[in-house]
Formats: C-alpha cells, sequence, structure tokens
C-alpha cells in the first residue's frame, strides 16, 4: 500500500427521517458501508448510525438537492463536490472538532476538488475498468475495446454499469477525447462507438460483485474495489485498465447543509479517520483509502492485489475527472439518454 500512496502525486496533476440526539443519518453508496465499522462507532459513541443507499452521483445529487431526506452526510465522488459547495448543499467542517484531520495522507490534503480539504473528509479511492472472466476471454482486457468493440467471445456477455460519467469518459477516451469536451466531432465518436456498441452488451445494471462471481456475466466495466472482490470467490476474475484512459476518482464524505445531527456528524468523520477505522473501510470494500496509517489494519491480500496497484505502465493513462462544465453536460445528457432507451 505505500507504493500505491507513492504514486498518488502521479496520478493527480421522501419521508423526512427523524432526527435526534445520538443518531446519524449517512447516505452512501450502496454495499460500501462497513457494518463493523458502524458497530463499532455506536459501541464507543452510543451514536446509532442508519445508511440510506444509493447508486450513482447524479441520483444522490438529485435527492439531496430536492430536499426532506433527513440525512446528515453524503459521500460524492470528487467530480461532484463542487456542484455541492456551488449549490450549498454541504458546509464546511469545523476543524476544531477534527483532530483526526492531520491523519489525512498529504497527497490528499490538497486536492483540486477541495483545497485544504474544508469541505470534505476521504472515505476510499479506486479506477474504473474492465472486469472479465479468463475462462470466457483471455485476450487483451487492458482496452475499452471489452465493451465497445467486444471480441467475439463475450458478446451477448457484457454488463455496462449504468453510470453516466464514467462510461462516456471512458468512450470518450477510447476515441481519443477527453472527459467533459465540448467537441462535438469528438462527443459524436464517442456516441457512435456507444451506440453500435449496445446490441453486443448483455445488461446494463449494478450488482456485478455477485454476478461475476457467479458467472453470470462474463465482463463488465466496473470500480476496481468491486472486482476485487468478485476475484475472491473466483479466480478467473480479472481486473482490466484501459490503455485508452480510464477514469481515478476519489468518494469523500461531506457535511450536509441541512444536517440535524452536526455534532454527531463531525464525530463521525473524526472516526473515520483514525487509521484503524480507515483500515475497516477498505477491508470490506476493498479500496484504497486517503489516511496515513491504515496499511496495517488492511487484509494482507490488499498489498499486492492487481486491482490496487496501478501498473506503472498504465498509470499515466488514469485521469480524475473533471466537474463537466453545463455545456459538456447537456451532451453527456443527451447521447445517455439515447443510449438508454
Amino acid at each position: 500500500m505505500k507504493r500505491l500512496l507513492s504514486t498518488v502525486a502521479v496520478l493527480l496533476a421522501s419521508t423526512a427521517i427523524a432526527s435526534a440526539e445520538g443518531e446519524l443519518q449517512l447516505f452512501n453508496w450502496g454495499d460500501y458501508t462497513s457494518p463493523e465499522l458502524l458497530e463499532k462507532f455506536q459501541a464507543e459513541t452510543g451514536i446509532k448510525v442508519t445508511v440510506t443507499d444509493y447508486d450513482s452521483n447524479d441520483t444522490a445529487l438529485a435527492k439531496v438537492e430536492a430536499g426532506g431526506g433527513g440525512y446528515d452526510l453524503v459521500v460524492p465522488s470528487a467530480n461532484y463536490v463542487q456542484i455541492y459547495v456551488e449549490k450549498g448543499l454541504i458546509q464546511e467542517l469545523d476543524l476544531s472538532k477534527l483532530p483526526n484531520h492531520a491523519n489525512i495522507a498529504p497527497e490528499w490534503l490538497d486536492v483540486p476538488w477541495d483545497p485544504g480539504r474544508l469541505y470534505t473528509i476521504p472515505w476510499q479511492w479506486g479506477s474504473v475498468g474492465m472486469g472479465v472472466n479468463s475462462d470466457a476471454y483471455d485476450g487483451d482486457i487492458n482496452t475499452s475495446a471489452i465493451f465497445l468493440d467486444p471480441p467475439a467471445e463475450l458478446v451477448g456477455k457484457i454488463n455496462v454499469a449504468p453510470e453516466m460519467n464514467d462510461v462516456l469518459s471512458l468512450a470518450l477516451m477510447y476515441v481519443g477525447g477527453e472527459a467533459c469536451t465540448e467537441d462535438t466531432e469528438v462527443l459524436k465518436k464517442a456516441r457512435d462507438a456507444l451506440m453500435a456498441a449496445k446490441p453486443k452488451w448483455q445488461s446494463m445494471d449494478y450488482g456485478m460483485t455477485t454476478k461475476l462471481a457467479s458467472n453470470d456475466v462474463m465482463a463488465s466495466t466496473y470500480w476496481n474495489g468491486a472486482i476485487f472482490r468478485a476475484r475472491l470467490q473466483n479466480d478467473k476474475i480479472k481486473y482490466g485498465y484501459p490503455k485508452e484512459g480510464y477514469p481515478l476518482w476519489m468518494d469523500s464524505v461531506a457535511l450536509l447543509s441541512d444536517a440535524k445531527n452536526v455534532d454527531e456528524a463531525h464525530q463521525f468523520l473524526n472516526f473515520i479517520m483514525e487509521p484503524e477505522n480507515a483500515g475497516l473501510i477498505s477491508a470490506f470494500a476493498r479500496y484504497a483509502n486517503g489516511i496515513t496509517g491504515s496499511d496495517p489494519f488492511m487484509p494482507a491480500d490488499m498489498a499486492d492485489a492487481p486491482e490496487i496497484l496501478i501498473p506503472e505502465e498504465l498509470q499515466a493513462a488514469g485521469h480524475f475527472l473533471p466537474t463537466c462544465s453545463a455545456k459538456a453536460l447537456e451532451y453527456y445528457t443527451a447521447i445517455w439518454t439515447e443510449l438508454r432507451k
């Protein structure tokens, strides 16, 4: 894991829920929160955490913006943090209540999406790549051709995770463009590649950890930690980093502006910056985190896992996604709407 953290500097360039003292409402990605972490937090603080799941950044943003959810904390990806800030949906943290803020690894402290970490605390980070069953296909998996120009062995057996920014970014990089471009010619190439490939896919769905492990799907665009968990159940599962370019991401915890349980939220944020507790988060979901000293508290198999340690020759192909302009988002949405029909 130390080798992993040393590369980060290179990679970076609706019913209201009742709130009361001793409670906390966490709005997080599905299958992403360690039950052991929550049990330990409640045992130490007496605060009960209720987790409500979501399946995409867009879903989370829409629900938070609509209001009335009763959530205290949300876990957006890096390219969504500034959207939350600009819309006034999250508030600055009280760093005087977060002594463990000093445990944030230096490479994750002064990040472009939240300089100085005034609004967010690291949760986990990783990449978007290709999960492939080597029994079905033993060729090159370090390419987005797996889903955009699939080999015959995988036709009709491919899933594409329905996360708009990730899928469109992979497609744009594949055709030689960049994420969040406003270049209509490049966008058309990406759109055409996606529409031509779609008939060769099996599905656009989540839940690939189980489906890949059980051979229900033979390949999928997906997140590295979930593919890692699939491999632990089925050693035929491999993870590929598209050489044409692939997204990197970090999910971070933010305090909502209308949070009711603010003191409890700060206790939780400080708690997850304890190295041992950050290790619990990673041990469950199998992604790296941004907390110094957490390595000894992670499973030993994370130290050299191919889903965690990006091969040196493919590191430069990884890119943290920017926050798209309104115009780029308009193009994205149009392509995505057509693709999802």
